[in-house]
């Protein structure tokens, strides 16, 4: 068989598995689940590479193979998906379309300067990294599922979207942007992203009773369905 199919690159696949079905959620505006498939694949991005370099005796193309399919497939996890979630959600004027656009084509530019940058360090050493360069694409599996979290206790429909659209533009721009981030540690990215999935699933099971009840928020709760 073609390609690299033992548990170094398992949760990577997982990881696109679930992007997908993200995407499938999204168009059938079930736009909760999506956002909670989108929050699981980011779970699986803080593990892939930790997971594969348990192996030691991966070979050159081994490495290579995992360099490629990790940005392949974070270009749709974190690429693809959140723009057709942001654009179910209402992000549809031709305006909010050409930010989308320039949102996952910086997410391209910056998967494409780490395949380079990544490939060139591996040759050198197998350690972490300590620093992003720039903002990692990775960081829309947090963003945008606080954004819908925290959506309920906005006043209505148009700040939710106002600041969608500032949300998308911001972390698209740092995408791009060069400066040094300190990464997380693997404790503070787990309780981060923990803390999110666990909110979106409370949010997709008694979200829309409970906002209500206790609320009375003016929020569209369509897209809570």
């Amino acid at each position: 068989m073609l390609g690299v199919w033992d548990y170094t690159v398992i949760l990577t696949y997982i990881s696109f598995a679930s992007a997908g079905i993200g995407i499938f959620c999204a168009i059938s505006m079930r736009l909760p689940w999506a956002i909670f498939f989108l929050a699981c694949s980011g779970l699986c991005d803080m593990f892939d590479g930790k997971v594969a370099r348990t192996k030691k005796d991966r070979t050159e193309d081994e490495k290579k193979f995992g360099i490629q399919i990790d940005s392949l497939c974070d270009i749709v996890c974190f690429g693809i998906l959140p723009m057709v979630i942001c654009y179910k959600s209402g992000m549809k004027h031709m305006y909010s379309i050409i930010i989308l656009v320039l949102y996952g084509l910086a997410g391209l530019v910056r998967l494409a300067h780490f395949n380079v940058v990544e490939e060139k360090r591996q040759e050198q050493t197998d350690t972490d990294k300590k620093y992003y360069q720039g903002l990692p694409i990775t960081s829309m599996a947090i963003a945008l599922p606080l954004l819908y979290v925290l959506s309920p206790l906005l006043p209505g429909r148009r700040v939710f979207l106002i600041l969608m659209h500032v949300l998308v533009m911001t972390v698209g721009a740092l995408f791009i942007v060069d400066f040094k981030l300190r990464k997380p540690t693997v404790l503070e990215l787990i309780l981060l992203v923990g803390v999110v999935a666990l909110s979106v699933v409370i949010l997709i099971f008694i979200g829309r009773s409970w906002w209500v009840f206790l609320h009375h928020t003016r929020f569209p709760m369509a897209i809570f369905r």
